[in-house]
């Protein structure tokens, strides 16, 4: 009788915890075949015999913790015992086998048993994840370098065999209407258009001050913000007319439009409405806020007709009304570009090498990328944002 006990694992570690006995009492084994499959703090590891003969007793239960030194598996050298010609050194280092084996190999053991392969798992977390979900191993692919099977894999088999449970539904909304017709047209935006965004911090100060200069002339005219921005956009749009068009798949061209038809995003009862100013490359400040504001008082009542809403070739949404500072919208199909303005803050500026309280907003291009690249298009928002910068001088040359 020769007992085999639990080598030095290396690595300070002192014990091992046995995963599966790989042979039973009354097998016969070789010298080097793996007879039990241990699991360490570091690694799950098959522990191969130093000794040939017959199995005459295994000293631990699965589950069982071992430590090193303590026996682990007594072999009996009566009866048929297969030999791969190593009476066996008794040394076995986990992993590598007897003497003999480590001068022609250093590799990790066979994965081959006679009843199949054997799952390659290296981490123990990964086969106590698998034990406690009820995991089998064996069922599994590796997606790790060699075929090694990691956490990810056996997070994945238990998420297919444990489908979430659907929540009930509350209430059903049929999709009719114009919040069909927004989904169809938002659905086909994203279908057929490569956009991208690009966006800057604007220093809107002097156009708040601007602003109020004209109040203060005019108290019984106000203009709004989103009137002065829309005049911007209007010059931008002609001095970038890619920006201003539709694409034509069908003939297989791009159609740049002579005049501007603004989109006005608003939101109203019935969902997004875009409104449109149309000419509005004709009117000026006060004629555009005065449209702006008629458009915005009949969507909120429900009240715009079709002309009002069709037409548009390009859009300005202004998501600075619901108290939030940027995003980056879906372009209104088939137009090609949307600009968006966020709220306007108080925020620490440097000017002249200080830093100073500044009315910061942030704007966002989202544009078609088959009409411009980006230079196109962060030459348009920077010409607008320059004009935001310095209104006076824009309005006095455009």
């Amino acid at each position: 009788m020769t007992t085999f006990r639990l080598p030095d694992l290396g690595e300070g570690l002192t014990e091992a915890e046995v995963l599966r006995w790989l042979v039973k009492v009354g097998d016969t084994v070789a010298v080097d075949q793996p007879v039990v499959e241990v699991e360490t703090a570091k690694a799950s590891v098959e522990v191969p015999s130093p000794f040939g003969g017959v199995v005459a007793e295994l000293h631990a239960a699965e589950g069982a913790t071992v430590d090193v030194g303590a026996p682990l598996i007594t072999v009996s050298s009566s009866g048929p015992a297969p030999s791969s010609g190593d009476p066996g050194s008794g040394s076995v280092l986990v992993g590598y086998g007897t003497a003999s084996a480590r001068r022609g190999r250093r590799q990790r053991p066979s994965v081959a048993l006679a009843n199949g392969p054997r799952p390659l798992v290296i981490s123990p977390i990964v086969r106590k994840l698998a034990r406690d979900h009820h995991v089998d191993l064996s069922a599994l692919t590796g997606t790790a370098p060699g075929g090694v099977i990691a956490r990810r894999d056996v997070e994945d088999a238990i998420a297919a065999s444990s489908p979430a449970t659907p929540r009930p539904v509350r209430e059903r909304i049929p999709l009719s209407g114009a919040r069909r017709t927004i989904a169809e047209r938002l659905t086909r935006s994203r279908q057929e258009i490569p956009d991208a965004t690009t966006w800057v911090d604007v220093d809107a100060t002097e156009l708040v001050e601007t602003r109020r200069q004209m109040l203060a002339r005019d108290p019984d005219n106000p203009v709004g913000f989103l009137a002065f921005i829309a005049r911007f956009v209007v010059a931008g749009l002609a001095r970038y007319p890619e920006l201003n068009s539709r694409v034509d798949l069908d003939a297989g061209e791009i159609l740049h439009f002579e005049g501007v038809n603004l989109g006005i995003a608003a939101q109203g009862e019935r969902g997004l409405l875009v409104p449109v100013v149309h000419d509005a490359h004709r009117r000026n400040v006060r004629e555009l806020h005065g449209e702006i504001a008629r458009l915005a008082k009949a969507a909120r009542a429900g009240e715009l007709g079709v002309g009002d809403l069709t037409g548009g070739t390009f859009t300005l949404n202004n998501y600075g009304v619901f108290n939030v500072d940027g995003a980056t919208p879906i372009v209104n199909h088939p137009e090609v570009a949307l600009l968006g303005v966020g709220r306007i803050l108080d925020r620490p500026w440097v000017v002249d090498g200080a830093v100073v309280p500044r009315k910061i907003a942030q704007f966002s291009l989202t544009f078609d990328h088959r009409v411009c690249d980006g230079g196109t298009a962060a030459g348009f928002l920077r010409f607008v944002v320059d004009c935001v910068e310095h209104p006076a001088e824009a309005l006095a040359r455009i």
